[in-house]
């Protein structure tokens, strides 16, 4: 199997750069996809990024995951407080899940406080950006190398 990560983001993330920049950043879901393939390079992993709207379609890559990846970097938006369908699928997925979130979610609104996908990931970012993205990279590469 090749070493390909899997970044998947969920509804409304493919509005970055123009959804309400004051939370979530002037940075595109493009620009982020940049550094995640730059950071995959240097350690030798293919990153193979998506985007969905619709959820069913982001339990389809996470099935294909089990096949194709070795690590799976997940902003599932606002399905991390609601789908257990995805939840599910993600329990399936043997290798390392990094669960990223763009936001602080604990310093937003109650709504926010509980991710179901977090009592699944291996690991959760939250509140760092774009830059959250780069590191779920990092913590995949790093384990894959022990």
């Amino acid at each position: 199997m090749a070493r390909t990560v899997f970044v998947l983001n969920g509804p409304n993330l493919n509005l970055l750069g123009v959804r309400e920049p004051e939370i979530y950043g002037t940075q595109t879901l493009d620009d982020i996809k940049q550094k995640c393939v730059a950071r995959g390079k240097t350690h030798g992993v293919e990153i193979d990024f998506r985007q969905s709207n619709f959820e069913g379609v982001l339990i389809e890559s996470v099935h294909e995951a089990r096949e194709k990846a070795v690590g799976i970097v997940i902003n599932p938006a606002g399905l991390s407080f609601h789908s257990i369908p995805l939840l599910d699928s993600l329990k399936m997925f043997d290798g390392p899940k990094i669960e990223v979130h763009l936001t602080n979610i604990h310093q937003r609104e109650a709504i926010y406080h509980r991710s179901l996908i977090s009592t699944t990931a291996t690991g959760v970012i939250a509140g760092l950006g774009a830059d959250g993205y780069v590191l779920a990279i990092e913590a995949i590469a790093n384990r894959l190398a022990t």
